[in-house]
């Protein structure tokens, strides 16, 4: 299992701690504990599928990437982790 921390700058936002395991990016809130993405970086670009959290723990918002481009069905989820909006992100 490969284990790296590592602590990010977006500007202006606060640095996201960031550790790569089994190949998965998992990117923290600004608190340090809880997710808030989790998926592959392949060539500096996200790839495959992705889901984001909010601070609770609870999915916000799940979606494909193909060589860093958003492709197919986007997943946006309510405040308590249902579905609430597909949005089909496919290149037409």
């Amino acid at each position: 299992m490969d284990n790296k921390c590592d602590q990010i700058s977006t500007g202006k936002v606060k640095e996201k701690k960031l550790e790569v395991i089994d190949g998965y990016t998992i990117k923290y809130h600004a608190n340090g504990i809880t997710m808030w993405s989790k998926g592959k970086i392949i060539d500096g670009q996200p790839e495959g599928y992705w889901e984001w959290y909010r601070p609770d723990g609870t999915i916000k918002r799940s979606g494909f990437f193909e060589k860093g481009e958003p492709t197919g069905e986007w997943v946006t989820y309510d405040s308590e982790g249902k579905k609430y909006k597909t949005t089909d992100r496919s290149r037409k």
